[in-house]
């Protein structure tokens, strides 16, 4: 039997991934909530800073403006970075609602 996560969502690592500088609470079912800082995200998953002590193979659940609540699995980690993968495909009108609720509003001064 192979190690970690079985995922639902085939690795598409030529999804577009859009830059974001976003915290969103993680929930954990053994660790409660984690606070983690979105670098990236696109339709199949995203990068997070700041996942001391999770390991790959770990679930977290996240809430995206858009999108609501959505499950996602660490797959890989590199010091305080790692990647998540969706437990499904965001669907595209969703994700482009998500991107631009993102985007920063107003003139800057």
């Amino acid at each position: 039997m192979r190690g970690g996560a079985q995922l639902s969502v085939t690795d598409l690592r030529r999804s577009n991934r859009h830059a974001v500088s976003m915290p969103v609470i993680a929930e954990h079912r053994a660790r409660g909530d984690i606070l983690l800082q979105l670098s990236n995200v696109s339709t199949t998953g995203f990068m997070a800073h700041g996942v001391d002590g999770l390991g790959r193979g770990d679930r977290v659940t996240i809430r995206l403006p858009h999108v609501g609540r959505i499950e996602a699995f660490l797959v890989w980690t590199d010091g305080d970075r790692a990647g998540f993968q969706f437990e499904r495909i965001v669907r595209l009108d969703d994700f482009t609602k998500l991107i631009k609720a993102l985007q920063p509003t107003g003139k800057p001064r």
